[in-house]
């Protein structure tokens, strides 16, 4: 496919888009769906908690020879179960990484520092707040922009919780609580979509870190859940690509900038 065309083929990808964006606005996911994602979530978590309880396994078994090697190792997790999710499409994607040199209070420190993420995870999160709840408990709230061919805006919530299991082992835990999808982001005319205007892009997006000193430096690794809608029929070429694309896409990128805010 030449440039040219491919081009055009984009051009009249988002005409289509933009004039199709009516019939687009999607149902908040149904109840078969938050229980479907809810029950798997659960699964997940208790996977986790029996990880951390040792630092034999702490970590998801991962090749560390490629990570010490400079790589980013991305990983599909075992398949969710979509058929019983009506309209509904659930990601699980795994992300490690090795940092030379740094330490688990160096993790620690950059990820409680939530008010320079959008420094750190730019052009991603556009801004960030936090709540303390207690001494490792926060509510964080961020915008965050994602683009793939069309160009999503989304406030989302987390109740974030940090555990250890020593100074070299520990992690923390990031279900999101709240996902708002923003229109005219940044303008005058801004506005929260309602649930039946909402496109359905994310619904929810749970993050799960965990990190591990060896062999001079820090290994991460962070797993992260996805729910959105399904692309819709007819579709699907064009609504396809941001869906199932975004969450792996987030997730290097994430994984990427945290190494590099932690060589630093």
């Amino acid at each position: 496919m030449t440039r040219v065309y491919c081009f055009r083929f984009m051009a009249i990808g988002t005409a289509v888009l933009f004039s199709a964006a009516p019939f687009l606005a999607a149902e908040m996911p149904s109840p078969a769906a938050v229980a479907g994602f809810n029950d798997y979530v659960a699964k997940v978590e208790a996977r986790l908690a029996e990880q951390h309880k040792s630092a034999d396994g702490f970590l998801a078994p991962v090749d560390r020879t490629r990570l010490r090697n400079g790589d980013v190792v991305i990983e599909r997790v075992t398949p969710p179960a979509t058929n019983g999710l009506p309209g509904a499409l659930m990601q699980d994607w795994r992300g490690t990484a090795f940092v030379p040199g740094a330490k688990g209070e160096d993790f620690e420190r950059v990820m409680r520092n939530f008010d320079v993420f959008p420094r750190i995870y730019s052009p991603e999160v556009l801004k960030a707040s936090v709540r303390t709840m207690g001494v490792n408990h926060y509510q964080v709230i961020m915008r965050v922009r994602q683009q793939h061919i069309v160009t999503a805006v989304m406030d989302m919530t987390y109740d974030t919780t940090f555990g250890r299991l020593d100074a070299g082992h520990g992690y923390s835990l990031s279900p999101s609580t709240q996902i708002t999808e923003i229109d005219a982001a940044g303008t005058p005319q801004e506005r929260v979509l309602s649930a039946d205007e909402d496109h359905g892009y994310l619904w929810r997006l749970n993050n799960y870190w965990s990190y591990e000193e060896g062999d001079g430096g820090l290994y991460i690794q962070v797993e992260s859940v996805s729910l959105s809608r399904s692309a819709p029929k007819g579709l699907g070429w064009m609504i396809g690509p941001f869906i199932k694309a975004v969450p792996r896409e987030s997730l290097e990128f994430t994984v990427q900038a945290t190494r590099n805010a932690l060589k630093k």
